[in-house]
């Protein structure tokens, strides 16, 4: 599956760079590395839910890392070869975007560190209640 061509008129360049591209951010770079509020993380290019903070957890890789999406509809997986490297591309299922790579070193239960660039991403944060 490939992004829709149509530009989100709300993304950055950057944003564009790595959702349609498969650009990535510098490492320690992304506003969401250190948040630590409670919420769900949203696709920046369609808001298809992805991630909850009660996933997310330091990996020390310096990009957002969570251990499971939402749900596995809305994240897909396609082997990604790319610059020599054996890896998992993540991908957002409703529009296609590149969000960043899943890895098998990650903490239990799943074992998984879902590699997330902060571009690839907005926060919708827990209403207090």
């Amino acid at each position: 599956m490939k992004p829709k061509k149509e530009k989100n008129k709300k993304l950055s360049p950057e944003q564009c760079h790595i959702l349609m591209e498969k650009g990535t951010e510098p490492p320690f770079t992304g506003k969401y590395l250190y948040n630590k509020e409670k919420g769900i993380y949203l696709c920046a290019n369609c808001g298809n839910e992805l991630f909850s903070s009660n996933e997310k957890y330091d990996s020390g890789s310096g990009w957002p890392s969570f251990w499971n999406p939402i749900s596995k509809k809305n994240v897909k997986t396609k082997g990604d070869n790319a610059f020599l490297m054996n890896r998992t591309e993540i991908i957002c299922s409703k529009c296609g975007s590149h969000l960043g790579h899943v890895f098998d070193d990650g903490p239990k239960p799943t074992r998984l560190r879902y590699c997330v660039n902060s571009l690839a991403l907005n926060f919708k944060k827990e209403k207090k209640k």
